[in-house]
């Protein structure tokens, strides 16, 4: 027998809320274990590579599970966020520039949380987040273009982070940099 299938659905938020921590914490002690044997510029690169295949599979698990049509545009990208692993730790939220532009913003990371908490300086998550983030959205709309408006090591102020997506013509598919470089 599932014991899944015997739980109240309070108790299944709360294990969701446990999974999401424990897969964090999984990413967390992984990145750390590469970091001490390694060092810290081969971790982040390997955390790209992590990052750049997980966020294609976890938004086409995503799209799969809620229906979320392929090539959707800024309107499925914003339907999908909320179901990302990182929206049941941390505070997020969505804004609609305009039709064409919506902006992402990570109001509490925990993972920025946490650190600050122990005295240490913010994580520079900026190059993994261009990959993470940008990889997810191309995967939901190759059309999507993406600008960091800010991410660690930038100063944060209302936000962790920062990302912007726009849809654009459907000729190439590059993502920009912070600067606005493809």
């Amino acid at each position: 027998m599932d014991p899944h299938n015997s739980l109240s659905r309070e108790d299944l938020l709360k294990l969701l809320d446990v999974y999401a921590k424990n897969w964090l914490a999984m990413d967390g002690t992984w990145f750390l274990a590469v970091e001490e044997t390694y060092g810290m510029d081969a971790a982040i690169a390997m955390d790209k590579r992590a990052w750049e295949r997980f966020a294609v599979a976890e938004a086409q698990r995503i799209m799969r599970t809620f229906d979320i049509p392929a090539s959707g545009g800024l309107a499925a990208l914003a339907q999908a966020f909320p179901y990302r692993m990182y929206a049941r730790v941390n505070e997020q939220e969505i804004e609609w520039i305009d039709a064409h532009t919506l902006r992402f913003r990570m109001v509490k990371c925990r993972v920025q949380t946490t650190r600050e908490r122990k005295g240490l300086a913010p994580f520079p998550c900026k190059e993994v987040g261009m990959i993470e983030f940008g990889k997810f959205a191309q995967t939901i709309d190759p059309r999507i273009q993406m600008r960091c408006v800010a991410c660690p090591p930038d100063p944060v102020a209302h936000r962790y982070c920062e990302w912007e997506y726009t849809l654009k013509p459907a000729a190439g598919n590059a993502i920009e940099n912070e600067d606005g470089e493809s």
